[in-house]
């Protein structure tokens, strides 16, 4: 799996609007590989991601059913609840960061050295510290606690906005050149919700597990593809 992860050279301040500028200029993934011990409730999930300047940024759509979020603290187990996330692994890095997010906007944040394996589980782990954690912005479309079931159909959205400098905090030396490859993986889980489930962009295979490094797919950073597109990102911001 590959996907182009354009480089704006100008800092922006996108919004959760999936259709408006710049996002609508952003290609769109696809998280539908469910694993098969996922129930009937398979939700639709997507994601877009752009660089600009020095922030990532990533839109997760989510069309769903039965959605809750009980954790209301950082680094509680959010894929309990209804859950997006983004594992990223930035290029010349052995090191890979686990983004978690409920849908209420309540984050886990570890740096992982080494996954382990299913038996053994995380082997070597860091939690990123509330400082740096607290650079982060996040942004839902729904309530931050949600402890009521939402039965739906229910359309929600999470953006996040990550600094470079916390990754770099972590793993030093970014490349962000132009064709540099970063390795990623994005999933949709529900691990305690009424109707689990567990979906993947890149697929995880047999073994329901989602730190799987190897099975990672690629984020081709790529120069905005016009002048147009880049002035008329900018320009939106300036309004």
């Amino acid at each position: 799996m590959q996907y182009p992860l354009i480089h704006f050279p100008h800092s922006l301040h996108p919004d959760l609007g999936w259709d408006d500028e710049p996002w609508a200029t952003i290609p769109t993934l696809s998280i539908a590989h469910f694993h098969p011990r996922s129930g009937k409730h398979r939700p639709e999930t997507y994601a877009k991601l752009l660089l600009a300047g020095d922030t990532l940024y990533v839109l997760f759509r989510v069309i769903d059913r039965y959605v809750k979020s009980e954790c209301t603290r950082y680094q509680q187990p959010v894929s309990d609840d209804s859950c997006v996330e983004l594992f990223l692994q930035p290029a010349g890095s052995s090191a890979y960061f686990n983004f978690e997010f409920n849908c209420g906007g309540v984050m886990l944040l570890y740096l992982i050295r080494d996954p382990g394996t299913l038996a053994t589980g995380l082997k070597a782990f860091d939690p990123v510290d509330r400082e740096h954690a607290e650079q982060i912005a996040i942004a839902s479309t729904l309530p931050r606690i949600n402890r009521t079931e939402i039965a739906g159909p229910i359309e929600w959205r999470l953006l996040t906005s990550i600094p470079l400098a916390v990754l770099r905090s972590y793993v030093g030396l970014l490349p962000v050149e132009y064709g540099a490859i970063w390795r990623a993986n994005l999933f949709k889980c529900g691990d305690k919700t009424r109707h689990p489930h567990w979906a993947a962009w890149s697929d995880i295979g047999d073994e329901l597990r989602f730190h799987q490094p190897s099975r990672f797919g690629q984020f081709v950073l790529t120069a905005a593809n016009s002048r147009r597109i880049v002035d008329k990102a900018a320009a939106r911001q300036a309004m």
